[in-house]
């Protein structure tokens, strides 16, 4: 078995058999059409019921790959020089049931989100049920030539977020869907309220990691900027060098920094 196998935690096939015929009774679906997603994904394993639901099947082994991320997170938040803002959590149900919360507060302010519809615990696994998105496409696919309203749309949602006290957290390309011409944001993770100051420039960090290969650095700060003041870029800033150590964030974060401080000593 490999180490990314082990560190992921794949639960049994009866484990997600228990998950997916518990969801399946519940909704009255096809147990026939149950199909696994081919993703990258180390907090979960993600099935697709039916063509309709989405779950994610939560193990224990997910719920100590977060906390180490989380303990990793927290040391690179303090490295730029606040203090931690991540919360783990003590079991997949505990996770599970975190994640529809975040989605339906999203939800409520106006966001795009998938559906959310339940969270449960089944044989001491944590499942969360949400719609299924059909024909999405992640951030990173978007043309930059006739799709850079994009990002403005994204940084404008990120300040509603921002706006009403809450944090995505996890923002990155994977996790901004495109479908219809509408975003939709998925995976939000668990940070301290407390903390607002630098959950928010870090999740503007991340955003701005996430539209710069895309678009570039110039385009990137641009889009930005309508949504969020020269102040809060410069918070951004002092976070990117931390949101460039992430394996799942791949940009110029000299690029960025240099362009942010360029418009701020130009104003």
């Amino acid at each position: 078995m490999s180490l990314r196998r082990f560190v992921r935690g794949h639960p049994s096939w009866s484990a997600i058999e228990t998950v997916v015929r518990s969801v399946v009774e519940r909704y009255d679906r096809a147990p026939a059409g149950v199909r696994f997603l081919e993703a990258d994904n180390w907090l979960s394993t993600p099935v697709v019921i039916d063509d309709a639901l989405f779950v994610k099947v939560i193990s224990q082994q997910n719920t100590l790959v977060h906390a180490l991320f989380t303990t990793g997170r927290n040391l690179g938040a303090v490295a730029s020089g606040t203090a931690g803002f991540f919360e783990s959590f003590q079991s997949p149900a505990e996770m599970a049931r975190h994640e529809l919360e975040a989605t339906k507060q999203m939800r409520e302010l106006g966001l795009n989100t998938p559906e959310p519809i339940e969270a449960f615990e089944a044989e001491g696994y944590g499942a969360v049920v949400f719609e299924y998105l059909p024909a999405f496409r992640p951030l990173d696919s978007l043309n930059p030539k006739t799709e850079s309203w994009v990002a403005d749309a994204l940084f404008a949602a990120l300040r509603t977020l921002h706006d009403a006290g809450l944090a995505h957290g996890d923002l990155r390309a994977e996790n901004v869907l495109l479908l219809d011409d509408e975003l939709y944001f998925i995976d939000a993770t668990s940070v301290d309220r407390d903390a607002q100051e630098g959950i928010r420039s870090y999740d503007l960090a991340c955003a701005l990691a996430a539209v710069e290969p895309i678009l570039g650095a110039r385009a990137a700060v641009a889009a930005a900027e309508p949504s969020y003041a020269m102040t809060d870029l410069l918070s951004a800033a002092e976070f990117l060098h931390f949101v460039q150590l992430r394996p799942d964030h791949d940009f110029a974060a000299a690029g960025l920094r240099g362009e942010i401080e360029h418009r701020a000593t130009a104003e």
